[in-house]
């Protein structure tokens, strides 16, 4: 005993040691080596941050340096959120081990030395072992804080610079510094092309390039240039002609070479005159820009040309008029070009510009020009449908709003330069028309997308109401907002951090849940789900089908081994996701007060349908009557009954109803039933034969059984006949009406037959005053 408590006293000596100990210390001697791997290097981090917070106190950094040090914070960042999952599986070991042992005594009660000993152990364990993932969690907190913090300067620098009024380009003190600046950018181009050339030509250089690789790229472009809009309409007109399955999506495809081969063109053009080397630094800047402005040209035309087809059978996703299709074409060609050489003139100016209000100027004439054309654009798609009855009125009515957003900004973005404001009139512009041709983009791609489906399938009546296309389109829909978000002004590093977020998860309790634990629990809960559903076919087509119960106890055992799997597959999803349901029991206690005030209708059809599938009174097929609705059950779930009248109406019952109610069940058991057929007959007619002939016509009808025996019952006088009664089993009373409706005919023909008379009501009048009934005349003498 002596032994042991030097061992405990130890124990606790070294916990109180421990927090007073470096992690070095920590981690090094105590934790063995699988432990360490994976501990992020925290002098390196606590350096980094430091740096990041004295950048931030100082607030001279530029914004080029803030991003990079975000990204090296990201960076950081990352590897704290994975260390946050170091030694999961053995923490998980020591607490269920923690578990076990029990609850630690409380209230100055004991326990035995050896679980205390073990105790103190485990705990100490455990300590050691959350150690580097406490300091995890404290690390990325930081790293989170710090890049919030540098997120929030560089949108706030962002948010100056866009409201920060500068000179108006629209003084005319101002136009002398741009054509300067135009001037000066392409004499230095001259000049630099001059002494280029002149040095090639006298090193004979220029030859060897012209009549080598830069002079076939420059025939190769002169060609695609030249023939590529030809080969592209002459392909469409072979799709056209031999009328392919799919030809919208051949079409489509054969369209895009309108965008890749003149594109190729200029690209090749471009590398072209780079390789002669015959423009100097500054040419070499103009020609880069050559290829954006190029594309700026060539999808301005394709987009024309689908929206805005020449072919009256093509008109496209929007509902346009031929003239208005050709003013929609003009406008957007001359939009883009607009675009195009605003793209070449900022490289012209920048060359020889310093102060970049040269740039400004240059540019405000290009973006009037294209404003007047996005706003002729505006209103051509406000009006873009005048037949009401298009069945599309809901995207053509986002069509108009659109229209009448892009009106707005084709105004205001020349007001906001003019005001000084050109920063913010250009993030206002320029922004607008590259949403609009995504928007466009994704407007085709949903088109594609519905004629991929009709080719596929050849459901070209039901392809409008299908459900795939839609939640395809829906999908392209949304993998285009990160698009426009940088579009808009977003930067990578914020859709990284939209990403982080999500990756991160959220926290219940003590429980994060992550998309990883979502993805897990989907897909176990789907497998357990598809698992349950292939035992329940198999049980109900194999093995039930061979057994003695009836389809109602069939239906019984299917439907709960159904919802059995379904809880089941729940609880295991849940538990390997990670997800701890014990933090969830405060939730659940909440939720239990509602159930008792607000959902007990639900929770008593819900008791009501277990005892229906266990107890079986109706099952399903059984022929029953509750609260005065006759019909046949179809199906039992576990908040209603469906039962189908007669009139093949659909009846829901909830289950409550059919426990606490009164349920008549036809068939319960057997389809053996009983009818009663009444029929009289005249005052004076032999009773006794009547019986006989009655007895005779129903043991005749092949539906009634012969045991138990058909009764005749004379029940009594009537006020008008002799009153007689079948009461016949009939071996299937779904056919009792079938059954009844025969009987009549037979005792009709039969009671013809033997003169027997079947009366009808027949009253005699008594006036107690006939005399009323004469008008009296004014020469009657007694008046």
């Amino acid at each position: 005993m002596v032994f042991v408590r030097a061992i405990v006293l130890a124990i606790v000596a070294w916990l109180a040691v421990v927090p007073t100990l470096s992690f070095s210390q920590v981690i090094g001697p105590q934790l063995p080596e699988t432990i360490i791997e994976g501990v992020p290097d925290y002098i390196a981090w606590d350096r980094v941050a430091t740096r990041a917070e004295r950048s931030l106190e100082s607030g001279a950094v530029s914004t080029f340096a803030l991003d990079r040090l975000r990204a090296e914070l990201a960076g950081w960042r990352d590897q704290f959120l994975d260390a946050q999952s170091l030694n999961a599986s053995r923490i998980a070991t020591v607490r269920a081990q923690l578990d076990a042992l029990g609850a630690a005594p409380v209230d100055g009660a004991t326990e035995p030395l050896a679980i205390s000993t073990r105790r103190t152990e485990l705990n100490g364990q455990l300590d050691r072992l959350r150690s580097p993932v406490i300091l995890a969690q404290e690390a990325h907190t930081r790293s989170n804080g710090l890049i919030g913090e540098i997120d929030a300067v560089m949108r706030m620098r962002e948010a100056e610079r866009l409201t920060t009024r500068g000179a108006t380009p629209a003084d005319p003190a101002n136009w002398p510094l741009a054509i300067t600046a135009i001037w000066q950018g392409l004499s230095a181009v001259v000049v630099e092309s001059k002494a280029k050339f002149a040095t090639s030509y006298k090193n004979g250089t220029i030859w060897h390039d012209l009549f080598g690789a830069a002079g076939l790229m420059i025939l190769v472009s002169i060609g695609l240039f030249w023939r590529s809009r030809a080969w592209v309409m002459a392909l469409n007109r072979q799709v056209t002609e031999r009328n392919l399955r799919g030809a919208d999506v051949w079409k489509f495809v054969v369209s895009l070479g309108l965008i890749a081969l003149p594109y190729i063109a200029v690209l090749l053009l471009t590398e072209a005159l780079a390789t002669t080397q015959i423009l100097g630094f500054r040419g070499a800047t103009i020609l880069s820009a050559l290829p954006n402005a190029a594309m700026y040209v060539i999808v301005g035309r394709w987009l024309s040309m689908q929206f805005f087809s020449v072919v009256e059978a093509e008109k496209g996703p929007l509902c346009m008029s031929a003239d208005d299709r050709l003013r929609g074409r003009r406008i957007l060609k001359r939009l883009f070009w607009a675009l195009a050489i605003g793209a070449v003139m900022v490289a012209v100016v920048g060359v020889g510009d310093t102060t970049g209000l040269a740039g400004t100027v240059v540019l405000f004439p290009i973006e009037l020009v294209a404003s007047v054309f996005l706003f002729q654009f505006g209103r051509l798609i406000v009006h873009h449908c005048k037949d009401g009855d298009d069945p599309e009125v809901y995207r053509n009515r986002i069509i108009s709003v659109l229209g009448q957003a892009v009106t707005i900004v084709a105004v205001l973005s020349p007001l906001l330069a003019i005001a000084g404001y050109s920063s913010g009139a250009q993030a206002l512009l320029y922004p607008t028309v590259n949403t609009l041709a995504v928007l466009a983009v994704v407007l085709l791609l949903q088109r594609l997308v519905l004629d991929l489906y009709v080719m596929l399938t050849g459901a070209v009546d039901t392809a409008a109401e299908a459900l795939i296309p839609v939640l395809i389109g829906f999908a392209l829909l949304l993998l285009s907002v990160p698009l426009l978000a940088l579009i808009w002004g977003a930067r990578e590093a914020d859709l990284l951090e939209v990403w982080t977020r999500f990756r991160e998860g959220f926290t219940i309790g003590e429980t994060r849940i992550s998309p990883t634990d979502f993805l897990t629990f989907v897909v176990i809960f789907g497998a357990g789900y598809a698992m349950t559903r292939f035992v329940q076919g198999t049980l109900r087509s194999t093995v039930l089908a061979k057994t003695k119960l009836d389809i109602g106890g069939q239906n019984a055992v299917v439907s709960g081994l159904g919802y059995l799997g379904i809880f089941l597959s729940a609880v295991i999803a849940i538990t390997t996701a990670g997800i701890d349901l014990s933090s969830l029991a405060i939730v659940a206690g909440a939720l239990s007060v509602g159930i008792g005030f607000g959902l007990q209708t639900i929770v008593s059809n819900f008791v009501s349908g277990i005892i229906l599938l266990i107890e079986r009174p109706i099952s399903e097929g059984d022929w029953i009557e509750v609260n005065g609705q006759m019909g046949i059950v179809r199906d039992i779930s576990v908040r209603a009954t469906r039962i189908e009248t007669f009139d093949r109406q659909d009846v829901i019952v909830p289950n409550a109803d059919l426990v606490s109610g009164q349920v008549t069940n036809w068939t319960r058991g057997s389809l053996a039933g009983r009818i009663t057929v009444r029929v009289g007959v005249a005052y004076g007619t032999d009773t006794k034969r009547v019986e006989a002939i009655l007895r005779e016509i129903a043991e005749a009808h092949p539906m009634v059984i012969i045991c138990p025996a058909t009764n005749v019952l004379f029940v009594g006088f009537g006020a008008d006949s002799l009153d007689f009664e079948i009461r016949a089993v009939l071996r299937d009373v779904y056919f009792s009406v079938v059954t009844k409706s025969e009987i009549h005919h037979s005792i009709a023909e039969r009671f013809a037959a033997e003169g027997i008379e079947i009366p009808f009501a027949q009253r005699d009048i008594w006036l107690r005053n006939p005399e009323a009934l004469h008008p009296r005349s004014d020469q009657d003498p007694e008046t």
